[in-house]
């Protein structure tokens, strides 16, 4: 399956094929900064696995974790579209917003509860994370919510 995400414009855009390796809610304050909202939602892919096209102009910043994140928007209608992260340098985020399409899977992940606003709340069964999850915890725990019938 191939996936395309892009900025509101059209410019800048992100193909991406197969199924995301995770999908998580993250809460932190850098996120909440990027969407103007209380809440970002990623869909992360390997890198081979996506293909980018258009211009974009980079923003990097140290996140909550401490550690780096590297964003890319649009020069034309500001959109961020996707980011590098050092917690994941194997893994390209993309902006679940960008692909505008309401079959994609559900997140099973939220991390950053700590700065999550407490009348977000889901409807569905995921992991919580109080901070940034390490990647072995968010395996085992996928693992075990999807053994169990998660979405």
């Amino acid at each position: 399956m191939t996936r395309i995400a892009h900025c509101s414009c059209g410019s800048l855009r992100a193909e991406a094929t197969g199924e995301p390796a995770v999908l998580a809610v993250c809460h932190c304050t850098q996120c909440q900064r990027r969407t103007g909202s209380a809440f970002g939602v990623g869909a992360y892919f390997a890198k081979e696995q996506v293909r980018v096209e258009g211009p974009s102009k980079g923003y990097v910043y140290v996140g909550d974790s401490g550690r780096k994140v590297e964003r890319h928007f649009c020069p034309d209608c500001g959109s961020t579209v996707l980011w590098y992260a050092e917690t994941a340098p194997d893994l390209i985020g993309i902006a679940m917003g960008a692909f505008a399409d309401p079959l994609m899977p559900w997140p099973l992940v939220s991390a950053w509860e700590t700065t999550r606003h407490p009348w977000v709340t889901f409807g569905h069964e995921l992991l919580h994370f109080e901070l940034q999850p390490q990647r072995p915890a968010v395996a085992e725990g996928l693992g075990e919510l999807l053994a169990k019938g998660g979405r």
